[in-house]
């Protein structure tokens, strides 16, 4: 597992043993991040179910100006400090342990909003994405600001709804195994 491009490019990242924590591939990173381009450089960036924090290193290696890693898993958050200890990021994220939904529900009153939001749950726990996206789209829509993009990695075959509260999918990518879906607010978009 590599860095695709920007600062940190080709430098090399660790991933968690075993297959608990599903790394989103060098390929579909490649893929999300084409079609981030126009919105990456300044962004806050919202990586949820971090993992390895591959996702959330590649946005801050193309310039995202601040990135949040939201990751519960000890395995995970273990291998993920190292990835950032190994490119020497010391500013610039934010490390948040502990569950999505909790951490979802606890912003529900921040003035904080994102501009990017990923989310890749394990593909074994598939209520996650309903939860995170329902969340998203319902009583945490506070985080999304004018514009933002929420994307959920998910298995091809594993079809996730059209609409999720004021979240509406606006466009479905698939790559092997691998899907990203597209959302943004039908409230936002209508007003744009």
């Amino acid at each position: 597992m590599r860095i695709i491009a920007g600062t940190y490019r080709s430098r090399p990242m660790q991933a968690p043993a075993g297959l608990a924590t599903r790394p989103t591939s060098d390929r579909l990173r490649e893929t999300l991040f084409n079609v981030l381009t126009p919105r990456i450089q300044g962004a806050a960036f919202l990586d949820l179910y971090a993992g390895s924090g591959a996702v959330g290193i590649e946005a801050l290696s193309r310039g995202a100006e601040h990135v949040v890693f939201v990751e519960r898993a000890p395995t995970a958050l273990k291998v993920l400090r190292a990835n950032l200890v190994r490119l020497g990021l010391t500013d610039g994220f934010s490390l948040q342990t502990g569950s999505v939904g909790t951490y979802l529900r606890r912003m529900q009153t921040e003035l904080k909003q994102f501009d990017l939001v990923f989310l890749d749950p394990p593909y074994d726990a598939a209520e996650e994405y309903a939860a995170t996206l329902g969340l998203l789209g319902g009583a945490a829509e506070n985080l999304l600001s004018t514009g933002t993009v929420v994307i959920a990695e998910h298995r091809r075959k594993e079809r996730l709804e059209e609409n999720y509260g004021s979240l509406a999918r606006t466009r479905l990518l698939e790559q092997g195994d691998a899907a990203l879906s597209f959302y943004s607010s039908l409230e936002r978009r209508a007003t744009e």
